[in-house]
């Protein structure tokens, strides 16, 4: 990342919502070939959440807490705030001396932007500021939102206007939060409707509209840069009881993850 970090531009793409099995099993039967072409090996590596919902996991994100890998490590991080007896800081993270890292990377001459999804990004309340505050630049309008069917298309359209106003010497970190994922999802299916609900495979659906899009998001950003996509938690359509997230089951804690340089 020492390498990383002040050559390339760097974007965090969450998929919030997003389930290991469902992602895997699309990935696996052909469904996602988007995803497939930029994932490394052409698959998603298996990772735990450091958060059970949104707000939790984004905050650890943004201190350079991105999902462990599922084999014990200790496992060295990209990124890192600097603090003393950290064991997963190694000689190729890129440590920072802030609380958060888009403000590290501000300090390091970067442009910072996010592009927020669900509610926790919508800036309509202190909490729904919190985390778009960390950047220079934030964005978020109903569209962008849970219940827009095209939610994504309308983000892109916002990265797309971003990234054309900004200074081409200066490089850019990019939060983009995908709410599409998210519940409702059950628009994306085809034959459901509201009173049939969300499902596992409403979900599915949903991946696979934003499958379709990811050419135009890489279209949008600048090369080089390093792409990190993941989803921030899982979620539970029914299994052991359970129906959404902010608990403790293996469908929310086992996410997701991918990194690729975008060149």
């Amino acid at each position: 990342m020492n390498q990383i970090v002040g050559t390339h531009d760097v974007v965090l793409v969450t998929l919030d919502t997003l389930r290991l099995d469902v992602a895997e099993e699309l990935l696996a039967a052909g469904e996602t070939p988007n995803l497939a072409a930029v994932l490394p090996g052409g698959r998603w590596e298996r990772r735990h959440t450091p958060g059970s919902f949104t707000y939790a996991a984004h905050a650890a994100m943004l201190a350079g807490f991105l999902p462990t890998p599922v084999e014990p490590g200790p496992h060295p991080r990209l990124f890192a705030a600097a603090f003393p007896g950290s064991e997963t800081t190694a000689p190729g993270t890129w440590t920072f001396d802030a609380a958060d890292l888009p403000t590290g990377l501000a300090r390091a001459g970067y442009h910072t932007v996010c592009v927020g999804g669900v509610g926790f990004f919508n800036k309509a309340t202190p909490l729904g500021s919190a985390l778009p505050s960390l950047f220079a630049e934030s964005h978020w309008e109903r569209s962008f939102g849970v219940t827009d069917p095209s939610s994504l298309d309308h983000q892109i359209a916002r990265v797309e206007a971003s990234v054309a106003a900004l200074d081409p010497q200066r490089r850019l970190f990019l939060l983009l939060n995908v709410s599409a994922l998210h519940q409702p999802n059950w628009f994306y299916l085809d034959g459901a409707t509201r009173e049939s609900g969300d499902t596992r495979a409403s979900h599915a659906a949903a991946l696979r509209y934003v499958d379709a899009r990811l050419p135009r998001l890489l279209g949008a950003l600048r090369r080089p840069s390093l792409v990190i996509i993941c989803s921030d938690h899982g979620t539970a359509y029914g299994e052991d009881g359970h129906v959404g997230h902010r608990i403790g089951h293996e469908v929310v804690w086992t996410v997701p993850y991918g990194e690729f340089v975008h060149s």
